[in-house]
């Protein structure tokens, strides 16, 4: 789907359209048992790990491409000929190494059941229509039964759930949470369940279709019109010639939906999110809510008073059915959950589940993908989110940098604009939506994204979250099928050349890698070990650009900032420039201060060298850096 086509279209949480009602939602039964507790904590304070002193690491894996060694790579190949990683191929040699990492969440992406070409009629399992399908493998973002795992995933189908937990529990031996997709704002084209518990009805089964809304229908319509198929290039049809029995470019829907993206027509373009339609959350056609609107000064209240206030109310039933949806996984052992476009939902819905989860597990982490800065506050606070992307400001800033567009002090001015809520933003230089850094159109080397990585983990509170690949310089180049290069496909069966290197036939040992990936990959290990260990990391933040940009050879293609709290203080500071820079790195006289830094030098040791450097006392305690291109220190004091 092509997301950000859509940033400049959804002008406010009114483009956001949903729907539900209590007394007609049976909750289902939890798989099993799980521990129960009722929470004070605020949206403000963010759990993490216990067993960390720094920063939470999320690492995101494409699940059925992380574990993947085939290495035929046909365009719009089938599992069989280009193969498909399964969850059993997450053995314990990976999870060693990504603990080793400093991993604390592992991000599973594509484990529901969304709609695929695969034949799997053999499990009970009815067949989708490759005409509203993207890719051979299709999206992860068209959920077709969430109250299942995605079949390609299991060496044995009939038993994905139990493979699924069997992952969850080996993760967990190794102190690592696992983190699953929820897809609110829209499902699968023909969504239908064959793993729901007893009492839950699919989407849109008991919706009213001769009326284009209703608070409690799951979907909206176009009464009395047909869906018809967008007009599709031939160049993404995944079957190309292949003959399929549900192959015949009409796709029987009657009254139409609407689709994914909010496209009422029931024709949808080819640049809508064809493949999906849209969930009703009550708001009404016109953009007004159908539901009680929540205080504004929710946004300074626990979870338990946000709970208490959807107590007794009418909601919409999509409502109710995305609650027990996430309270189901939550009792498989799943550790949190990763929302797609929550900003095209409205903040109260979002009140509504994510103090029910708190509820249910106070440690869960709960991030969200949001892409318009003015929401941001919202979504946290009234919409008790843990994490936002901080895409559209910093992420954005940075890939500037990164290709020599861009200043260190735009970097520093959008970190600035968010410091309120620093903790809550997740940093990231790369994701399944994101062009891969080493790809042309980024920035054409993965070197290119050391400095920025460094950056990226330190200069915040927030968790840091690292894109499978990205540690081995992946450059996105295969043509898969559906979509383009530069980014690893997220629609078809493929390998990933740089990862396989370090997957080495399901070793995780970096066997396959050349000597440049293996050096890349030791500076991610060293950064991110280090970041989730580093308790000046929760602490305070100083900027030191502004300072040297007065000093010979320093320049707005370098970053420097101090972070420090009352255990550790450090000097950070990057060089995104391609030729090495030479210069004194001033401290301002208030670090000096606060540090109590004396008449004599101060000590520090650079975290990927080891060596040491000291301050010079008679000229302000200054430092002489002296970086190669691309180079970085994160110098500690002694």
């Amino acid at each position: 789907m092509n997301k950000f086509k859509w940033l400049t279209v959804i002008s406010s949480t009114a483009l956001t359209l949903m729907a539900c009602n209590p007394a007609s939602e049976t909750k289902p039964a939890a798989p099993q048992a799980i521990s129960t507790a009722a929470t004070g904590t605020a949206a403000a304070t963010p759990e993490k790990p216990t067993n960390l002193t720094g920063k939470v690491v999320v690492y995101q894996a494409f699940t059925r491409l992380f574990g993947n060694s085939n290495t035929t790579n046909q365009r719009f190949g089938t599992a069989a000929q280009n193969g498909v990683g399964k969850l059993n191929d997450i053995n314990d040699a990976a999870l060693i190494s990504l603990k080793a990492m400093g991993v604390s969440h592992l991000w599973l992406t594509g484990v529901p059941h969304h709609a695929l070409v695969a034949d799997y009629s053999a499990f009970g399992i009815s067949a989708d229509d490759p005409d509203v399908i993207k890719g051979r493998a299709g999206s992860p973002y068209a959920v077709k039964d969430y109250y299942s795992v995605n079949p390609d995933l299991a060496v044995d189908p009939a038993k994905r759930l139990e493979e699924f937990k069997a992952l969850i529990d080996r993760a967990h031996l190794h102190g690592i949470k696992v983190v699953i997709d929820i897809v609110p704002n829209h499902v699968a084209r023909r969504y239908e369940s064959l793993g729901k518990p007893a009492g839950v009805r699919d989407f849109g089964a008991d919706d009213n279709t001769t009326v284009a809304y209703s608070k409690h229908n799951n979907f909206y319509y176009v009464p009395g019109q047909a869906f018809e198929l967008p007009d599709i290039p031939a160049e993404f049809s995944p079957l190309g010639e292949e003959k399929h029995p549900l192959k015949d470019g009409k796709f029987a829907e009657m009254p139409a939906k609407w689709t994914g993206n909010g496209a009422r027509a029931a024709k949808p373009d080819f640049n809508d999110w064809y493949e999906t339609v849209k969930i009703n959350y009550g708001v009404k056609p016109d953009g007004s809510y159908d539901f009680e609107r929540l205080p504004t000064d929710y946004a300074s209240k626990d979870h338990a008073a946000h709970a208490a206030f959807w107590q007794g109310k009418d909601l919409p039933n999509s409502w109710l059915k995305f609650r027990d949806i996430t309270h189901y996984w939550l009792a498989l052992g799943v550790d949190g959950f990763r929302f797609d476009m929550a900003e095209m939902v409205p903040v109260e819905f979002w009140s509504f589940l994510n103090s029910s989860i708190k509820l249910q597990n106070p440690d869960a982490l709960l991030l969200a993908e949001v892409y318009q800065p003015q929401l941001y506050r919202d979504y946290v606070q009234l919409g008790k989110m843990d994490y936002l992307y901080d895409k559209v400001g910093f992420y954005d800033s940075l890939k500037r940098l990164m290709q020599g567009k861009g200043a260190g002090s735009e970097v520093l001015a959008k970190q600035a604009e968010v410091a309120d809520i620093d903790q809550h933003m997740l940093k990231f230089l790369e994701n399944h939506d994101e062009q891969r850094i080493a790809s042309p159109e980024f920035a054409g080397l993965a070197e290119k994204g050391q400095p920025a990585m460094v950056v990226s983990t330190l200069i915040g509170k927030a968790p840091t979250l690292l894109y499978f690949g990205q540690e081995v310089g992946e450059a996105g180049a295969l043509d898969a099928g559906f979509g383009k290069p530069s980014r690893t496909s997220i629609f078809d069966y493929v390998g990933v050349p740089a990862h396989q290197g370090w997957l080495n036939g399901g070793k995780y040992d970096g066997g396959g890698l050349t000597a440049e990936q293996t050096a890349l990959r030791t500076f991610y290990q060293q950064l991110l070990k280090f970041s989730s260990e580093a308790s000046a990391l929760q602490g305070e933040f100083v900027s030191l650009h502004q300072l040297n940009l007065t000093s010979p050879g320093y320049s707005e293609q370098q970053l420097s900032f101090a972070r420090f709290d009352d255990k550790q203080q450090l000097l950070v500071v990057s060089n995104f420039a391609d030729q090495p820079v030479s210069f004194n790195l001033q401290l301002p006289a208030d670090l000096i201060k606060t540090w109590q830094l004396s008449e004599t030098s101060a000590v520090f040791t650079d975290l990927f060298s080891q060596q040491q450097q000291s301050t010079n006392p008679a000229q302000q305690h200054s430092l002489t850096i002296e970086l190669p291109a691309l180079g970085s220190v994160v110098l500690q004091r002694k």
